[in-house]
């Protein structure tokens, strides 16, 4: 595959490089091979039967699925960016990490080189990383190796890890197991899942194990404590909006030029950050002259603030927040102060 070699940001050199590659694969086969394998990501999947078995299956799902899982992930990367401003990660591992999505939003987060590993069982997915990282200098020198995501993971001492869009295909056990080995390992953890109830549900369980470990939350909460949802009411998730290549929509239909990639995330450190004061935890609702903002607040309580024309500047503000921004921006007081 000739992967194109631009001096462009690392999003748009991605979005250059998956293009190449299905180049000689006919469309239908593409789009049956995405099919088969979002039905396989959806049923029971037993830890030990990697799901991408040929290079054809990887860079289907590659051209699929990595553009959705680069934007959720850099923003979650972003939300702990901007409670840390003043951390970068010195090195990084990516559990699970396949083609490496994650990789290439930790390089659109925080420029230069790092080092990098990249840990999954799947050989060919390992492989098509390799060759798509070769388009992005700051990941050339990723170390892709083989590895069993479970019980039995060692992680080496790093900054950073992140575990994306891999709890739902673990067993409980190897979940948990996964979860250990990055708080052991790591200064900070991102994990990112669908943003579903059963997404959100691993997302909590793997908050509490860090928090118990001693980790504290950076984002999306501006707490460390107990989540005010109520388990089975509703669930915690955010959005990022994804360009649509045309394997999208000859898979899913219809003509919009994106689509909005939900999910549910957690960052979490062991050095000073600076939460949000609140989190808008759903998409504002433009009215006549004012703006519902439903907020997660620190006091462990979930609540909506009305913010109208007659708090000025603020409301502007709100006309222009969006779901999973921080409230009230910098410099600013709350309608409700």
């Amino acid at each position: 595959m000739n992967v194109p070699k631009i001096p462009v940001a690392p999003g748009e050199t991605l979005r250059a490089a998956l293009a190449g590659l299905l180049d000689g694969l006919p469309a239908k086969q593409a789009a049956q091979a995405v099919e088969r394998l979002i039905a396989n990501y959806r049923g029971s999947t037993p830890t030990d039967a990697p799901i991408l078995r040929d290079r054809a299956d990887v860079a289907a799902y590659a051209a699929y699925r990595m553009p959705a899982t680069f934007e959720a992930v850099r923003s979650a990367l972003g939300a702990l960016a901007d409670a840390a401003p003043g951390w970068a990660p010195g090195s990084h591992v990516d559990v699970g990490g396949g083609t490496g999505a994650a990789t290439w939003a930790v390089s659109a987060t925080w420029d230069g080189e790092r080092p990098v590993t990249v840990l999954d069982w799947a050989e060919p997915a390992l492989a098509l990383g390799r060759e798509l990282a070769a388009a992005n200098p700051w990941l050339k020198a990723t170390e892709w190796q083989r590895s069993r995501i479970g019980s039995a993971l060692s992680i080496e001492s790093t900054d950073l890890v992140t575990v994306s869009y891999v709890l739902k295909e673990l067993t409980r056990d190897d979940r948990r197991s996964v979860v250990d080995a990055a708080a052991s390992a790591a200064r900070a953890v991102v994990i990112v899942e669908p943003g579903t109830p059963d997404g959100y549900a691993r997302v909590i369980e793997a908050r509490d194990r860090l928090i118990a470990a001693g980790f504290r939350v950076a984002a999306p909460c501006p707490h460390s404590s107990a989540c005010p949802i109520v388990p089975g009411e509703d669930w915690c998730h955010f959005s990022a909006r994804v360009s649509r290549s045309s394997l999208h929509r000859q898979v899913k239909g219809g003509s919009l030029p994106y689509e909005d990639e939900k999910f549910s995330y957690v960052a979490a450190v062991r050095f000073d950050a600076d939460p949000v004061p609140e989190r808008i935890v759903r998409k504002p609702q433009i009215r006549k002259g004012q703006v519902l903002l439903d907020l997660c607040a620190p006091d462990e309580r979930l609540h909506r603030e009305t913010v109208t024309k007659r708090h000025g500047p603020l409301y502007r503000a709100a006309r222009d927040a969006q779901w999973g921004d921080a409230w009230p921006p910098p410099h600013q007081e709350s309608a409700e102060s």
